[in-house]
């Protein structure tokens, strides 16, 4: 977790608080060592934030110094738990991260009937580890399409027969049951869309694409019947 990103959730943590809170439950939430917290309190101080308390006894921030909390519905701040909790189960371990991240700093600034109500949301999206998206695959496809590199595919297509392709991944789409990789098919000169559990082998060539009006994502959403500039 980046040093900004704690120091916020330490100022939110302590919003509202009529007790101090040890430095030790600073710590494990935010999971650094009790000394990191120590620092960065201090840091904080310093910087005129008005924390009061000290080592070993427990921080709040002074009276009359609250923070507004983020003004949510009930039905937009469950429409976030829930949105981030499928993005944890079929994301790829890259966006679960920071999903995890982006609840907590959500979390840390509800008052605390809304942040009861987070909780009891009843729609779940479970994490397991057999899937697709717990082996890495879909952050490594994610990766190339952010950077535009060329990969090499082994693909089996729907009746089994595997061939070798060179694309140029332009998007990840996710249906409910399954994801598709999509993008400009060397061999077939054309889009293609290609599921990410029938790929056998995956490398990278080493090549950079550049996307072009012809075989970009504008001309891909065109091929698929989309509007470019729907909102996706």
């Amino acid at each position: 977790m980046r040093r900004a990103d704690r120091l916020f959730l330490i100022i939110h943590a302590l919003r509202g608080r009529r007790s101090a809170l040890p430095a030790r439950t600073l710590a494990e939430t935010l999971a650094v060592s009790v000394r990191t917290v120590y620092r960065d309190v201090a840091d904080l101080q310093l910087s005129g934030v008005p924390i009061e308390g000290e080592a070993g006894v427990g921080y709040v921030l002074r009276k009359g110094a609250d923070i507004p909390p983020l003004m949510f519905s009930a039905e937009e701040l469950e429409a976030l738990v829930v949105g981030t909790r499928f993005v944890r189960a079929f994301g790829g371990k890259r966006l679960s991260a920071g999903a995890r991240s982006a609840l907590l700093k959500i979390e840390a600034v509800l008052p605390p009937e809304l942040r009861a109500r987070a909780h009891r949301t009843r729609i779940y999206a479970p994490e397991v580890e057999s899937r697709l998206e717990s082996s890495g695959v879909i952050d490594r496809l994610h990766a190339a399409i952010e950077a535009r590199r060329v990969l090499r595919l082994c693909y089996r297509d729907q009746s089994g027969e595997a061939s070798e392709r060179e694309i140029e991944p332009l998007c990840l789409s996710f249906w409910g049951g399954s994801w598709t990789l999509g993008g400009w098919c060397r061999l077939r000169g054309d889009f293609r869309n290609f599921r990410p559990d029938r790929i056998l082998d995956l490398s990278e060539t080493g090549e950079v694409f550049a996307e072009t009006p012809e075989r970009g994502m504008d001309a891909y959403l065109r091929a698929a019947g989309v509007r470019p500039d729907a909102n996706l």
